[in-house]
């Protein structure tokens, strides 16, 4: 999915902790495309706390009704320095790449594309789909020692599911309660879908040298105390070595979480880079895109590529997790 923005930052400059460290991210809704757009809502990266972990984007959407509507259609666009994490609630998203990937992806199922050093993709809705759509699109910052490696596509049909006490988690990236997903990681880190029973409760071990953060994605819960529902970020923080849910209807949750990323970068449209030069050199590659350049072509989308916005008249500046 693409940031159509240049600075893609979301919410207040200052949050408040409440007395145990957590801290509710609000988000904000963007439409992708235009005022008419595909709408989503964002809560990384916030003004205030830009990361959790190295997750640094975070879009949720839907559920979208698709009757009479062409449901997501992101024209091709380039990304550096960064994985993208598509996983769905409900529906169908068709994925291209420039190395030739064509994979749709559906419920329980993971596409990891990690950018390396360029590649460009476009995601739409597939001409044949169902009446709902609706996931959730995650960054994933590289570190210095793998972001410029060479660009790869990965599906995972079958991701190993944690499940007991009214509890069935799926765990999209990392480990979790002793289950390693198959997806590649280049830092510490972990994605899973939570998904409680009405009235279910249940208690999932943390690694407590991990920031952790929690999106509602249906329903309402409680988290170690905090009500949440639908929209919002919940940000758990470091040092919890385990984490109480309640549900009051069926619940389904986003748990994302990870050592805390301590290097600095520029986070500027589509790319996650080190500092201004390096933004700068990738924009004028894709504006000059060739069939032979950094981020090749992608075949078969039915539409025009996403032109990159002017770069800023003053310099980006690397910055840190936390304003």
């Amino acid at each position: 999915m693409s940031c159509l923005e240049a600075d893609p930052e979301v919410g207040r400059p200052e949050v408040s902790p409440s007395p145990d460290g957590t801290e509710l991210l609000e988000g904000a809704p963007v439409a992708l495309g235009g005022p008419r757009g595909f709408e989503v809502t964002r809560t990384l990266p916030n003004k205030h706390r830009r990361m959790v972990g190295a997750w640094c984007f975070l879009d949720a959407y839907g559920p979208h009704e698709l009757a009479g509507s062409a449901g997501m259609r992101v024209g091709p666009h380039p990304h550096i320095g960064l994985q993208t994490v598509s996983w769905l609630v409900a529906g169908e998203i068709l994925h291209r790449d420039s190395l030739g990937s064509l994979q749709e992806i559906r419920p329980g199922q993971l596409n990891l594309m990690t950018a390396g050093r360029g590649i460009s993709h476009s995601e739409q809705t597939p001409a044949a789909h169902g009446e709902v759509l609706q996931g959730v699109q995650l960054w994933v910052a590289l570190p210095g020692a793998g972001r410029d490696a060479a660009p790869s596509f990965a599906h995972h049909p079958d991701l190993p599911v944690v499940t007991g006490g009214g509890l069935s988690a799926t765990v999209l990236m990392g480990e979790l309660a002793g289950e390693v997903s198959p997806a590649a990681c280049h830092t510490p880190l972990v994605g899973a879908e939570l998904t409680l029973a009405a009235g279910g409760g249940a208690t999932l071990p943390l690694r407590p040298d991990f920031e952790h953060a929690v999106l509602v994605l249906d329903g309402a819960a409680t988290v170690d105390g905090a009500s949440v529902a639908p929209g919002p970020l919940l940000y758990l923080g470091p040092g919890r070595s385990r984490l109480r849910l309640e549900a009051g209807p069926e619940t389904r949750l986003l748990l994302i979480g990870g050592e805390p990323f301590d290097e600095r970068i520029v986070m500027w449209w589509n790319f996650v880079g080190r500092d201004h030069d390096e933004i700068a050199a990738a924009r004028a590659d894709w504006e000059a895109r060739s069939d032979g350049g950094r981020f090749g072509r992608v075949r078969g989308y039915d539409g025009p590529d996403i032109p990159a916005p002017p770069m800023p008249i003053t310099r980006l500046v690397a910055r840190g997790r936390t304003r």
